[in-house]
């Protein structure tokens, strides 16, 4: 028998009977128990000469007295609230909860809920209740804090399962619940943060990529944030570092002019481990698909970019009537074959054919193609410059993120192509640097909506999903309504938690499984609690975590201003400045000197792309000499002759010489 106090007692009735999965039980009127809470009830009778033990979690509650109608208690009042009750006796009252089971001890048989004491759960009893007494056994160790559970004075630490979490037996996670109380952005950095610190050494190492898709929200991962005594707490009772993640390395294109990077990551203070993210054509005719037009690019143009792709890029190429072999490595030399091509046809009047392709397709395809570095400037360079993620070089629990939030929408959908695409290419080879990567999606409603068109981003986004566990590639999304994000995503998502929800998306069908009584905690839940639901956990649990330990966006945004717009020797001076401290504005003026904006990117994008040891003598070598133009000698004009005696006022002295 548990020496804990009986807390209340098991009841059923002919009319509301029990079963193997639910049950009701009373309690005294002053018992700690609420929605939520976990309860541990033991049977009086052995069963094959085991005593039944029954884990539920109460999910309803009913408070009610004898009272036949309303007006009893009125009368009984003399219709005055605050009065004495004319009642010779206080009026009982019964509380009345029903639970739904978590777990029977033993398995087998699967009985009704017997007629038994109803005990609070301890941690003991919480541990066994939701099943991770078997993942946190002594030799398994894959338990991944989520959070506190509390109860009637007593807190325990739920963890996740990691082999259910990252792989392979299920995988990924959802979060869900209004904008600005559901601390959706929080929760993700915490269990970041609590997945690092709690990873299972056989599992091998692990990274995180983050798209940061709008304002300032993940641009300060590396700056501590503000705690209290009690958030430090709850990082003690979990063994998760307080501390902002010590690795992290932000990702952001350039600004259409080219000269700064388009983030609010960019004050002077926090440049150190900030980087540029630049394609050029090589990158982006991998995912030419995303960029264009379904309704412009027909067979026909699939077929010609197919035929660029395998046949033009990265090769030398020519044909006959071309002026030169073409070697295509940018958008600039593109261009440059496709005047050649089309000069060729018009020349040869070889007809409306080239190779098969129609001429109409040819300047389509050529329209599209050549305006993408437009529509993505900043992000696509014409002269194929290349700034990446380190693909192949991953560190072990380091954080990549990469901003978006600047960027128009097709952009966008380019970034998280290629780069979820560049991590699954190297998951299966198993090159990346690491064994495991979560990807972390806001705003999915956007991006995998359940209607609307069939996007790459969405295909993308299902693709992992369904297959990315098998590989270590695991999504970490959020949204603020699941009813509208497309099924397979969060069907696919093993573990999903919800902050607080709204009234209107509580009554979409999805929540129909949840108890009225569950629903309504939902709608009222504070900042910092979720729900949490797991493969191990047969019901819902609620559980508290703490404030993440980074700096909140809106925060560092105030503390680190962004840096106003800048000149070009500025901001290559600023750029510069990260591989060596002492290049100043003027020195950079002084190297420039005439030399066009291409000719200044081009060096810099060089240069840090390179990081030679002397980058001044570096820089400055990639400027060709410019000889000031000579100036070509005037010869003044001779003066006029006057022969002698000529001179009409009878001074015969002889005319000044010129210089020469």
């Amino acid at each position: 028998m548990s020496d804990s106090p009986v807390l209340g007692r098991v009841v059923a009735t002919e009319r509301k009977p029990n079963t193997p999965h639910e049950f009701g039980f009373w309690t005294a009127l002053d018992s700690p128990v609420g929605i939520g809470t976990i309860v541990r009830v033991e049977g009086p009778d052995p069963v094959n000469g085991v005593i039944p033990r029954i884990y539920g979690v109460v999910v309803e509650g009913f408070s009610y007295s004898d009272l036949q109608t309303p007006l009893h208690d009125v009368l009984g009042h003399d219709g005055a609230p605050a009065s004495e009750s004319l009642s010779a006796a206080r009026r009982a009252e019964i509380r009345l909860y029903t639970a739904a089971v978590l777990r029977h001890v033993p398995e087998e048989p699967l009985q009704p809920v017997p007629m038994g004491e109803v005990f609070l759960a301890d941690r003991h009893d919480v541990a066994v209740a939701l099943r991770m007494d078997g993942y946190l056994a002594e030799g398994a160790d894959t338990g991944i804090p989520v959070g506190i559970y509390r109860a009637g004075g007593i807190e325990a630490p739920i963890y996740l399962d990691a082999d259910f979490l990252m792989g392979p037996e299920a995988a990924h996670l959802n979060i869900t619940g209004v904008s600005g109380l559901a601390t959706k952005t929080s929760a993700i950095e915490w269990l970041l943060a609590s997945t690092f610190a709690h990873f299972p050494a056989q599992k091998g190492s692990v990274a995180a990529v983050c798209f940061n898709v709008k304002g300032p929200d993940l641009c300060f991962l590396d700056q501590p944030g503000a705690l209290d005594d009690a958030d430090r707490a709850l990082y003690a009772a979990l063994d998760v570092p307080a501390e902002p993640f010590p690795n992290v390395r932000y990702f952001a294109p350039y600004t259409a002019k080219g000269f700064t990077l388009n983030t609010l990551r960019s004050n002077e203070q926090l440049a150190g481990n900030v980087f540029p993210l630049t394609w050029g054509l090589r990158e982006v005719m991998q995912y030419a698909e995303v960029l264009l037009n379904k309704d412009d690019v027909d067979a026909k143009a699939d077929a010609f970019i197919d035929f660029i792709r395998e046949r033009v890029l990265d090769r030398e190429f020519t044909d006959d009537g071309f002026a030169k072999t073409h070697r295509v490595q940018s958008f600039a030399d593109l261009e440059d074959w496709f005047r050649d091509l089309l000069r060729t046809v018009e020349q040869q009047n070889r007809g409306e054919h080239w190779r098969t392709h129609h001429v109409a397709t040819i300047r389509k395809v050529r329209n599209r193609l050549s305006n993408i570095s437009t529509r993505c400037a900043g992000l696509v360079t014409d002269e194929g410059t290349v700034s990446d993620l380190p693909f192949g070089a991953f560190d072990d629990r380091a954080v990549y993120v990469v901003d978006v939030a600047g960027l128009e929408e097709d952009a966008q959908d380019l970034v998280f192509a290629r780069v979820v695409t560049k991590l699954r290419e190297h998951l299966e080879r198993r090159d990346l640097g690491v064994n495991h990567v979560m990807v972390f999606v806001d705003e999915l409603n956007k991006y995998a909506p359940a209607d609307g068109a069939d996007t790459y981003v969405r295909k993308m986004l299902l693709d992992i999903a369904e297959r990315g566990r098998y590989l270590g590639l695991v999504l970490f999304s959020a949204q603020q309504f699941r009813s509208q994000v497309h099924r397979r995503v969060v069907g696919n998502a093993g573990t999903s938690l919800y902050g607080r929800m709204d009234g209107d998306e509580l009554a979409t069908p999805g929540y129909a499984v949840l108890s009225p009584a569950t629903r309504t905690k939902l709608a009222t839940l504070e900042k910092g609690q979720l729900m949490v639901r797991h493969p191990h956990f047969t019901q819902p649990i609620f559980v508290r975590f703490p404030r993440p330990a980074v700096m909140r966006g809106r925060d560092g945004a105030e503390r680190f201003p962004q840096a106003q717009e800048m000149t070009l020797d500025a901001a290559v001076a600023r750029a510069l400045r990260r591989l060596d401290p002492s290049i100043t504005v003027g020195w950079v003026q002084e190297v420039v000197g005439p030399h066009d904006d291409a000719d200044v990117l081009r060096a810099r994008d060089v240069t840090l792309r390179t990081r030679p040891d002397d980058v001044k003598a570096f820089f400055a070598a990639q400027f060709r000499r410019i000889v000031p133009a000579e100036q070509p000698r005037v010869r003044p004009p001779r003066g006029l002759r006057v022969p002698r005696g000529a001179n009409p006022y009878g001074d015969d002295e002889p005319p000044e010489e010129p210089p020469f």
